[in-house]
């Protein structure tokens, strides 16, 4: 990647060590996709309903917004000599930055200056979602229409060209809202996928040959000690069917995040395994209904398999609750209450610790 170039944006202060283990007991967060298209409308609700420790407000994302605003073009608008443009069959790399492209950075400028002004004083975590390098390999076309994935020097590329562009947006969140502790959400829905050769080419008449074990670890490795040395914590949140989560202790993940509801026993031990080794957990438990269940109905989606497997009652102060998934689909004027319920449910689950 080129050097900086006069004009760059000054060099922040130095990082300070990231640290997933100053959240406090009781923490809830939502850096999932949002209803809605007003970008300031959602900062101010993430923040009135999130933006108080112990909880862990976000940088909303708005896929309803259109092209640009899906995970794919957002995270795309963050690479760095990798441009893109959106064809029929999806996103494609390009010689040039398209017009969706540019539109995915504008509305990325545009959610960071809603950010800096609803979070202006803030003090504390701040979660920011981007899709991880193997997921974002599987959904991003070559010049010649298959997935980036399917070749390996596209694949290297892809990783490097991610890593520096998810650090430079730390360094901007960081330097936007200067009391921010970033931690990084890298969204793997694909992960699984792509090391069991489950990924399908793009005619669909077959799938794509599985990456190898130990490429996948040192990918999705040298993204997560980007964004660290950047000054964040790093978290992967992977779908829960056959979750590869002794891969992501493996690459040095901060935590794991995932639809917890969605575990079968197998998963919850490997899960328990995780949680021993000093991973954070951030459960997904929350669906996506503007009549959420009852805050006992969501601490136990977390406590009951939690002491199943033989976990200490007292670790789950430290899970983070969050929904179990997207909460596009709700109707806008539901978001509130329903981040209002995430927040009593994770203060319910910090007093169950003592049980």
């Amino acid at each position: 990647m080129p050097d900086p170039v006069a004009g760059d944006p000054p060099e922040p202060p130095a990082p300070s060590p990231p640290d997933d283990g100053t959240l406090a007991p009781g923490a809830a967060a939502a850096p999932v996709a949002l209803p809605g298209q007003d970008p300031r409308e959602a900062a101010r609700t993430v923040f009135g309903e999130l933006g108080e420790l112990p909880h862990v407000p976000h940088l909303p994302q708005l896929p309803g917004r259109g092209p640009g605003a899906d995970p794919v073009g957002r995270t795309a608008a963050l690479l760095v000599d990798l441009p893109v443009d959106l064809q029929p069959s999806g996103w494609r790399f390009t010689d040039a930055p398209g017009r969706d492209a540019q539109r995915a950075a504008a509305h990325l400028r545009a959610d960071l200056d809603e950010l800096a002004e609803a979070a202006e004083g803030w003090r504390g975590p701040l979660a920011l979602s981007l899709l991880g390098p193997w997921s974002l390999a599987a959904a991003v076309e070559l010049h010649r229409g298959e997935r980036s994935a399917s070749d390996p020097g596209a694949r290297r590329d892809v990783v490097d060209s991610l890593a520096e562009g998810a650090a430079a947006h730390v360094a901007d969140v960081r330097r936007l809202v200067p009391g921010a502790r970033p931690v990084v959400h890298l969204e793997e829905p694909s992960l699984q996928a792509v090391l069991a050769g489950r990924l399908p080419t793009q005619s669909g008449y077959g799938t794509l040959r599985a990456v190898d074990r130990a490429e996948v670890r040192a990918g999705l490795r040298a993204v997560l000690d980007a964004v660290r040395a950047a000054g964040a914590a790093a978290v992967v949140r992977l779908a829960p069917e056959e979750a590869p989560l002794a891969l992501v202790r493996e690459a040095g993940a901060d935590g794991v995040a995932l639809d917890v509801t969605a575990l079968g026993a197998h998963a919850w031990e490997s899960l328990a395994a995780t949680v021993e080794d000093g991973l954070r957990l951030w459960a997904g438990a929350l669906p996506a209904a503007a009549a959420p269940p009852a805050v006992a109905a969501l601490v136990d989606a977390v406590r009951v398999p939690w002491r199943r497997v033989g976990l200490p009652a007292q670790g789950l102060a430290d899970v983070v609750l969050t929904p179990a998934g997207s909460l596009q689909q709700l109707p806008p004027a539901a978001l509130r209450p329903v981040l209002g319920r995430l927040r009593e449910a994770a203060a319910a689950l910090a007093e169950a610790s003592g049980d």
